[in-house]
């Protein structure tokens, strides 16, 4: 005779977790053990790893909420702006370059980290490097095209964002390259380089 045994069904801190992002921020969840964050409805996600994306933060300054999970980073943007971003790669002169820069839009998710000042999650789960604010402020906060940068002040500029994080996505390419180069490079041999 076989027992059945009823799916795992969420943990009460995954519950508070989905209903304090649905509440302050009206960001869709998945609702279930892991919560995971819906782009395309408030958000879209640009997606690189963490050492790049450290390096535009110094570069860009500010921007909307980021999220950190190990290597790879998200930089929460405006919605649609996952569909923009081969076009502007492309505008900027990064197309054809293999980066490791993607864009989440409708359709994809991300790792819910713990909500702001609540108890944090596992070694090496996701958790807010930059958290979102109150809920006007999220919206202001994320980067667009609108005007290209002219929307006055501080206020996040896409074109930049993207430009800063292929810059540094490339950067780190080059650096595994030159890593494996020289790990592979016979003893005594010199390189020539013209």
């Amino acid at each position: 005779m076989a027992i059945l045994v009823p799916p795992p069904r969420s943990s009460p801190g995954t519950d508070a977790w989905a209903r304090w992002y649905t509440r302050e921020l009206e960001w869709v969840t998945t609702g279930t053990s892991p919560v995971r964050l819906l782009t395309g409805l408030r958000f879209d996600v640009l997606e690189l790893p963490a050492a790049a994306g450290h390096a535009a933060l110094r570069r860009v300054g500010r921007t909307g909420p980021v999220v950190v999970a190990g290597r790879r980073m998200w930089l929460l943007v405006a919605a649609g702006a996952a569909d923009e971003l081969p076009g502007l790669l492309d505008w900027l002169e990064w197309g054809g370059i293999a980066l490791d820069l993607s864009a989440l839009g409708v359709g994809g998710h991300i790792p819910a980290p713990a909500p702001p000042g609540g108890a944090t999650g596992s070694p090496g789960a996701a958790c807010w490097l930059r958290p979102p604010g109150s809920r006007q402020e999220v919206e202001l906060s994320l980067p667009t095209l609108g005007g290209l940068g002219s929307r006055g002040g501080d206020t996040p500029d896409l074109v930049r964002l993207v430009d800063a994080a292929a810059t540094e996505c490339h950067r780190a390419r080059l650096a595994r390259a030159r890593k494996n180069l020289w790990a592979h490079r016979p003893t005594g041999q010199p390189l020539a380089f013209s």
